[in-house]
């Protein structure tokens, strides 16, 4: 077979991971990240294309690239796939109509009511006075959500009416830019928050390995939403009688669903679950991978992601398999002191080699650039220091402890990413 080239858009964890991935692959041609990270440079060029299609289809052209995978969720929104299509050039996620799974709230919803998946009730305003009244007549706790894309942000765990009252105020004026024009409010779902991804061509859908996340930026779960301060795979909770509920009560209705609007669905679907008593239900939907779920999965895929990703993109996914190794795989976010609100950006980090030696170490960066031999922070979430190991327990450890060599004073981290798991575990010794 002949090599295969390839154009990795954005500059995340997530897009460190699926390089370091395809890197790997033996079908590889050359590899290219826009604009990509200090990390993304050792399996990668890093390349500066712009963000508008027109320029990266120029590149595309350029550099003969066969394939191209979309890592964030704006480009997917704005519909960069169907331009790249439309000049003849293969690329993984959905369409700018299929996308709307994460780009509006309020339709995933809508979605769900008609097709009968299972989701917190809700209601869907366009201004603050009939949103309020609605959140009064309700009571709390309510979430309340911004419809559009807000980095991960812009979800309030409201604990009391007046919680509700200042997240909608706060989101009706802006706080989360044009994403708050229009707001969701839901019920308070009682459970274990869990995430599932799948690969889907349009029809076929291949689930990929569970994860689980932990937002809250403090320990104990406790704090503001963030986009994420760690993970680990697979999730305890998602037993396989959870997981094939989960496919049939909510990802192949979704699959089936987006087909019968004429919105095919291609890419990763990535399904934000509480598993509740009466079973899984949708918390929301992301168009995908997650971040920083995706670094666990790459950690222990087996198989050769780059002839999946392909089949996703070219509706043949019915040929795929996926294997991953039996390890569990915990990453944990280093972030920059202050974050999720105001923090300082170009602080130096020291260490990342020596914190990287062991082999079941993978350390992605998230938000960093190089200045010579220089590493330095220029965002909020930095790295994800991931970790392979039998238990979630021990791989927690050699997490932790490659943490402990980085030297960064102004960064910070969780210090129990995994406590659900490891308490599993512990009870199953017991």
């Amino acid at each position: 077979m002949t090599s295969t080239n390839v154009l990795v858009i954005g500059s995340g964890g997530r897009e460190h991971a699926l390089a370091w991935a395809l890197s790997r692959s033996p079908l590889l041609g050359a590899l290219y990240c826009a604009p990509g990270n200090a990390g993304m440079a050792q399996v990668a060029e890093c390349v500066d294309v712009g963000s508008d299609p027109s320029s990266v289809i120029t590149f595309c052209q350029d550099k003969a690239i066969d394939f191209v995978v979309v890592g964030p969720e704006a480009p997917l929104v704005d519909g960069l796939v169907d331009a790249l299509e439309d000049a003849g050039i293969k690329a993984f996620g959905p369409s700018r109509a299929a996308a709307r799974l994460e780009g509006s709230k309020g339709f995933t919803k809508d979605l769900c009511r008609k097709y009968n998946i299972p989701t917190a009730t809700y209601a869907r305003f366009d201004n603050a006075t009939d949103a309020k009244a609605y959140a009064a007549a309700q009571g709390a706790p309510l979430v309340v959500k911004a419809d559009g894309l807000a980095a991960g942000k812009g979800v309030v765990i409201a604990e009391t009416v007046d919680d509700a009252m200042v997240a909608i105020d706060d989101m009706f004026a802006g706080a989360f830019g044009t994403a708050g024009a229009e707001v969701v409010i839901e019920e308070y779902l009682e459970g274990e928050e869990a995430s599932f991804f799948a690969l889907v061509d349009g029809e076929t859908v291949l689930p990929l390995a569970t994860a689980q996340d932990h937002k809250r930026v403090g320990d104990g779960d406790t704090g503001p939403n963030t986009g994420g301060m760690g993970a680990y795979s697979p999730a305890p909770v998602m037993t396989p009688a959870m997981v094939e509920a989960t496919m049939d009560r909510i990802i192949r209705p979704t699959v089936n669903a987006m087909a019968a609007e004429g919105a095919p669905y291609r890419g990763v679907l990535y399904a934000g679950l509480m598993i509740t008593e009466s079973g899984p239900q949708l918390i929301e939907y992301n168009v995908r991978f997650g971040d920083p779920e995706c670094q666990v999965l790459m950690m222990r895929l087996r198989s050769d992601l780059l002839p999946v990703l392909l089949a996703a993109a070219t509706g043949t996914l019915n040929e795929a398999t996926l294997d991953w190794h039996d390890e569990v795989a915990l990453t944990v976010v280093m972030a920059t002191r202050g974050y999720p609100g105001t923090y300082a950006k170009g602080s130096e980090i020291r260490g990342l080699a020596d914190a990287a030696a062991d082999d079941d170490i993978e350390i992605f960066h998230a938000s960093t650039t190089a200045d010579g031999d220089r590493v330095l922070a220029t965002g909020g979430r930095v790295l994800n220091v991931t970790a392979l190991g039998r238990t979630v327990a021990e791989a927690q450890a050699r997490a932790y402890n490659a943490v402990d060599k980085i030297d960064w004073p102004e960064g910070f981290c969780r210090h129990d990413i995994g406590w659900r798991a490891v308490e599993r575990e512990k009870e199953t010794l017991s």
